[in-house]
């Protein structure tokens, strides 16, 4: 197993302030698209990551400068939330659940909650961390590491309702470190898992009461699929939020790997659902279609990632990326298979992929006892931080890295794996560069249908923060160092910087408030990553912790 991170672990004694008046939202956080607001996690449901505010633009970003700054008390893993902004107010959340308002124009706190967390999730190795919280129905819901769903008054920030999901304690750790994803009336939460000795779920509750609605197994009960008795820690887990396409009343999510993670013939079968693009009917659970990308995974290449979406000559597609450096793109109606094209540079784990159907070409598994390398590493050619799709430039924006892994696979007894213990099945797992190379990263501009290449920026280290564009021109990246930067979104180059402090691993975001346009980023370097990837880059030995929410706009 590879060690945790350690992380820097601040507790704030200050007590709640007193809750402010303001508007109630309403935004769905799923159906509205973004405008002024920044309604959902990926800004809307169909996960561009863009704003179409202009104000500001290519001409006057260099007159960029603080307009305040938030900082929530909690800096354990860093800030890896991507905040909401709806009708002047802001919503995000920091390590524990922690989570605010904000005045928008001004930074000012609303309000603040603090939950109350079972010691246990301090033992899981994805405690501490979140990614958001989601907004809409006159609610904030929270995603919480002990495993609960939460929902509390957005105009107060009192709790509402509190429902326990998943028991950490019986299941390596599972929980959530996510937001819930809207979808109508129903709220729908996965969890993580992928990595654990345990049999993951979906969950579906009724938003407005807490109610459970359904309940998925994401591990599909059938023995060709898990022989033996695999499926009971078969992993699975829907780690990152889903979208929610209103119009078409369905729900996307993407699953992750299996386990145990590098042995494949342990678990021989197709091992569905894991590693799998769902397509969801929200109020009961259904399958509409699926699509696995990689059946019985043998690398740990989760299909969790993001969903891009748009037309083309009136064909509703899809775009999805693949930790193992392929992108497919599919009809969202039907699940079919429209294209596949590679992303990753250095790649061996398989010959190819068939664009016509996405099938594997040429699998190259872990072979027992064997030192092997492949190529992407198990945390992809990218991480889970999503890229942005401008429909000005039609282009997708996205950081890539180039590093792999050296695996040695050798069976685990499950009796003998501590409590939150990876279920890899290696005697060794190391992430090193590319064999006779340095480890390399890039931001990069491609076409989402066909893959071609418009333009890139390479980096000595990789950009793992969330990319945002705007209708300014204006593509906004930041990096483990602490350079939050502006680039050209037609020819990548470099109209603005500012060095916010702490490496950055969370989101960025535009709204206007007051009749100005803002530019937010939530900053502080953690997660697991840099405790992953500490040999290619020795850097990450060294981070600088942090956490502060700095929001932007012109002098």
């Amino acid at each position: 197993m590879i060690p945790k991170l350690d992380v820097l672990r601040k507790r704030s004694l200050a007590g709640l302030a007193a809750a402010a008046a303001l508007l109630l939202c309403t935004g769905t956080g799923s159906a509205e698209e973004t405008g002024k607001n920044w309604p959902d996690y990926h800004g809307d449901w169909r996960g561009w990551r863009y704003s179409p505010l202009d104000q500001i633009n290519k001409k006057n970003v260099k007159k960029l400068k603080v307009a305040w700054i938030h900082q929530p008390g909690e800096i354990a893993q860093g800030l890896q939330a991507t905040p909401i902004a709806l009708d002047g107010v802001l919503y995000y959340s920091a390590s524990n659940n922690r989570s605010f308002a904000l005045d928008a124009a001004t930074g000012r706190q609303l309000w603040e909650y603090i939950p109350e967390l079972d010691a246990v999730q301090e033992k899981s190795v994805f405690g501490f961390y979140n990614r958001g919280v989601t907004v809409g129905r006159g609610k904030v819901f929270i995603g919480a590491s002990d495993g609960h769903l939460i929902a509390l008054d957005q105009k107060t920030g009192k709790e509402l309702w509190k429902v326990k999901l998943t028991d950490p304690k019986t299941c390596h750790g599972c929980n959530f470190t996510s937001p819930p994803i809207l979808a109508g009336d129903v709220l729908i939460a996965g969890p993580t898992g992928g990595d654990l000795a345990q049999r993951s779920r979906l969950y579906a509750l009724k938003a407005d009461t807490g109610e459970k609605a359904w309940t998925m197994e994401l591990l599909k009960d059938d023995p060709k699929s898990w022989p033996g008795d695999t499926i009971k820690v078969g992993g699975g887990g829907a780690w990152l939020p889903g979208q929610y396409d209103a119009k078409n009343d369905t729900f996307f999510i993407g699953t992750s790997n299996p386990a145990p993670d590098f042995n494949a013939e342990l678990r021989s079968g197709d091992n569905l659902y894991t590693a799998t693009v769902l397509a969801l009917e929200p109020s009961t659970g259904r399958i509409k279609w699926h699509h696995q990308e990689v059946p019985n995974d043998a690398w740990d290449f989760d299909s969790a990632y993001e969903f891009v979406m748009f037309e083309k000559n009136g064909q509703e597609l899809m775009m999805h990326l693949n930790k193992g450096g392929f992108v497919s793109v599919y009809d969202r109606k039907t699940g079919a298979v429209q294209d596949v094209w590679r992303i990753a540079e250095e790649m061996n784990w398989i010959k190819g992929v068939d664009p016509k159907t996405g099938a594997l070409i040429g699998r190259n598994p872990p072979k027992s006892g064997q030192s092997e390398v492949f190529c992407p590493s198990a945390l992809g050619v990218r991480s889970w931080n999503a890229g942005a799709y401008s429909p000005k430039t039609k282009l997708w924006y996205t950081n890539a890295y180039e590093i792999c892994n050296r695996v040695v696979m050798k069976q685990q007894p499950i009796d003998q794996l501590a409590f939150s213990q990876g279920y890899y099945d290696v005697a060794e797992l190391e992430i090193i560069p590319p064999p006779g190379k340095k480890a390399s990263a890039r931001l990069v501009a491609h076409d989402p249908v066909t893959g071609k290449q418009a333009w890139r920026l390479d980096f000595e280290a990789p950009g793992l923060a969330h990319v945002l564009a705007t209708g300014g021109g204006l593509i906004f990246n930041g990096d483990p160092r602490g350079l939050l930067s502006a680039y050209d979104d037609r020819t990548g180059k470099t109209l603005w910087s500012f060095n916010v402090g702490s490496g950055m691993r969370g989101g960025i975001v535009s709204y206007s408030a007051g009749g100005k346009q803002y530019i937010v980023a939530a900053t502080g370097f953690g997660s697991l990553f840099p405790g992953f990837a500490s040999i290619p880059w020795p850097e990450f030995k060294n981070v600088r912790g942090g956490a502060a929410l700095i929001a932007f706009t012109l002098e």
